[in-house]
């Protein structure tokens, strides 16, 4: 009634509660309230406790067991490549210094040909020596090819003062204002580290694959070529400062599939490139002796370092022969037109001006 207090009661003992029938549904069982069902099980839990149904792959994403199995696969394959590539190395240590230059502008061109930014020989030749020709449309492309000319014939290699510091550095990271290591090159230093037992042309073949997989980059394809191409080089005696993969064509930069069909690719084609390298090389050497041979009877101190130039860069322009040789246009003209006469050039280009011209193999 209005006014009353209700009167106060009291719970009853756990044994009264007992009698006083079956318990109802929405009561809870004193067992389970001790139980913390919610946290997460312990880690000697049954199989059988987790949800059914597909569960992520936990096993790293290039596993060196696979690579070092692939490898084991191929390992006549693997000798060979090694070998073409020890009389490359022997070849550019007793070579001119050129040599690597001119293989550096042959590798970058072909190597564009597969990532799609087509820049020729004689392109990058006036990019490189003069820093001319660019448009707008494709002075990204320039700059990338340039960058890729330059760590294929100097620098340290990416895994130099290991791979995370090194790579920094031979990617130019540092230069474009990155204030922390980028979380790319921390996850492809963790898998060079864990492959760190294998062939120099197995980590190769790896770190072009991971870098593909790990970054984000618009030159990712570019890098991942040029970082492999220089560190499988740390096979050699330093004579080849990078192996070549794309001189005969960009088969061994398309291996698809396991570990076994991309490290039989990148061996295969690999091979190729090194193989066409050789024989580049013993075409310009026989060039050579044959220009020094027909200009003997020339004085003045342009048509030696004419023939210098020719032999380190695959296409030469006046202005860049000019530049090469530190001679007058006028000389540089006349020599020219004198080597044309006797054989030892072609002119390229079928034009009267803006004329290119490269040795004649």
């Amino acid at each position: 009634m209005p006014g009353m207090t209700p009167k106060k009661t009291t719970p009853l003992p756990e044994d009264e509660v007992d009698d006083l029938g079956p318990a109802s549904i929405y009561d809870g069982d004193p067992a389970e309230e001790d139980d913390p069902w919610f946290l997460p099980p312990d880690q000697d839990v049954e199989e059988d406790f987790f949800l059914p149904g597909p569960r992520s792959d936990q096993r790293p994403l290039f596993d060196p067991r696979d690579w070092y199995l692939a490898q084991s696969e191929l390992s006549a394959e693997l000798a060979d490549l090694a070998l073409t590539f020890g009389a490359l190395d022997e070849r550019l240590r007793s070579g001119p210094e050129g040599w690597t230059h001119r293989l550096a502008l042959m590798e970058t061109s072909d190597l564009g040909w597969w990532t799609g930014d087509r820049v020729s020989v004689d392109r990058l030749a006036l990019w490189t020596g003069l820093r001319i020709g660019a448009t707008h449309d494709d002075v990204q492309a320039l700059f990338r090819a340039g960058w890729a000319v330059r760590r294929l014939s100097s620098g340290a290699g990416p895994a130099t003062g290991g791979w995370e510091s090194g790579l920094t550095a031979f990617l130019d990271r540092l230069a474009q204002g990155a204030d922390a290591t980028p979380e790319a090159i921390v996850d492809l230093a963790e898998v060079m580290r864990n492959a760190e037992r294998l062939h120099p042309v197995t980590q190769s073949a790896i770190a072009f694959h991971a870098w593909r997989a790990v970054s984000q980059g618009v030159g990712q394809d570019t890098e991942a070529a040029i970082i492999a191409a220089r560190h499988a080089a740390s096979m050699g005696r330093g004579g080849a400062m990078f192996m070549p993969l794309a001189l005969s064509g960009p088969g061994a930069l398309r291996g698809t599939g396991g570990p076994t069909e991309k490290l039989g690719s990148w061996i295969q084609g690999s091979g190729q490139a090194v193989l066409a390298a050789l024989l580049h090389l013993d075409r310009i050497s026989v060039w050579e002796g044959k220009a020094r041979d027909a200009t003997q009877d020339l004085s003045g101190r342009t048509p030696p370092r004419l023939i210098d130039a020719l032999a380190a860069w695959p296409m030469v322009s006046a202005p860049l022969a000019e530049e090469l040789t530190n001679s007058s246009r006028a000389a540089v003209q006349r020599n020219f037109d004198l080597f044309t006469r006797r054989g030892l050039v072609r002119e390229v280009t079928g034009q009267g001006r803006y004329r290119v011209w490269t040795a004649a193999l």
